[in-house]
């Protein structure tokens, strides 16, 4: 692309995501300082009041210099308000998870009830595919990110990462270069940096754009069967229960989402594959086995979906620990 026209691409593609999904009348920006995000403020300020959020996540010596150098070029590109926030990451699922739970909270806590434009473009979503591809995620993973996610907005999906580069010059702008993002120990820096250019090189190239195409068609598919297994899900539902009979006659692809969605109705999170397949056993593949523990917010006790009388149920019980067994 013309480094020109860089600014005016990604303006319309946040014009068309606001006539889209209706992004209100202010929205914030999660500013990072590096060349995604500060592109995406500078042209979101142009289509409409702006709000930077900046998450310091001091895992860096400078993290706090870096902040707020991103919130003056906020101000500089004319945002209404640009706040840095502090946060403290912890380490429960790796630093990568850590720093992003962390992050997406403080931006809930920020946003006062406005949507929350994220720097995420094409090639982040072709990076999210093969992920889910790599780990055999399911097509709900390998359906990759939505544009609209409530509260979260992407309007940049559709835009290559080097457009973003490209506004940034275009503009004048230094964008932060995060050393994370060349480190190969993270997962997603090898698959930008080796991955992907082999995968270009082997195909011909539009490998990016065609990752990310399928990512649209697995979501539509999706969307489609999700309504369906809500519908389903009201037939066989009995108070918090799920009819083993109702359940089984359904098929696989509807009884498996009707089973997440109750879980996740029970209180369930993070649930994985494994755990919604083994669930689905109970009433596929009888043999008197006991419970199957899911993944669940709970500290001190466990959620359990088990089966009683061609039922399955949900109950939670104490998460047994050494301290627990020496007390016992």
């Amino acid at each position: 692309m013309d480094r020109q026209g860089a600014v005016a691409a990604l303006r319309a593609a946040i014009a068309a995501f606001d006539r889209d999904f209706d992004g209100g009348d202010h929205w914030c920006v999660a500013l990072s300082g590096g060349a995604d995000s500060l592109a995406l403020t500078a042209a979101a300020a142009g289509v409409k009041p702006t709000i930077a959020v900046i998450v310091d996540h001091g895992l860096q010596p400078d993290s706090a210099a870096v902040a707020e150098t991103a919130r003056q070029q906020a101000v500089a590109l004319g945002c209404v308000a640009a706040q840095v926030i502090t946060v403290d990451v912890g380490g429960e699922g790796g630093p990568e998870a850590a720093a992003r739970t962390a992050r997406y909270r403080a931006l809930d806590a920020a946003r006062n009830d406005m949507p929350v434009l994220l720097g995420h473009t094409l090639d982040d979503q072709a990076e999210t595919v093969l992920l889910g591809l790599g780990r055999g995620s399911g097509p709900r993973s390998i359906a990759g990110m939505r544009p609209w996610d409530p509260p979260w907005g992407r309007p940049l999906l559709g835009v290559r990462r080097a457009v973003t580069r490209a506004a940034c010059a275009e503009l004048g702008l230094t964008p932060w270069e995060d050393p994370h993002n060349a480190d190969r120990r993270f997962t997603r820096v090898r698959l930008r940096e080796e991955v992907l250019p082999l995968l270009e090189e082997v195909l011909g190239g539009g490998v990016a754009e065609a990752l990310a195409r399928t990512a649209g068609a697995l979501r539509a598919d999706t969307d489609t069967l999700d309504e369906l297994a809500d519908h389903a899900l009201s037939g066989v539902r009995r108070d918090d229960a799920l009819d083993g009979v109702e359940l089984a006659a359904l098929p696989e692809a509807l009884r498996l989402r009707v089973i997440r969605r109750w879980l996740l109705d029970g209180g369930a999170a993070g649930l994985t594959d494994k755990q919604i397949r083994a669930v689905d056993a109970l009433v596929t593949a009888w043999r008197g086995q006991g419970g199957v523990a899911v993944g669940s917010p709970l500290r001190e006790r466990r959620l359990i979906a088990g089966r009683r009388d061609g039922m399955l149920t949900l109950h939670t019980e104490p998460v047994r620990t050494m301290k627990n067994c020496a007390r016992a």
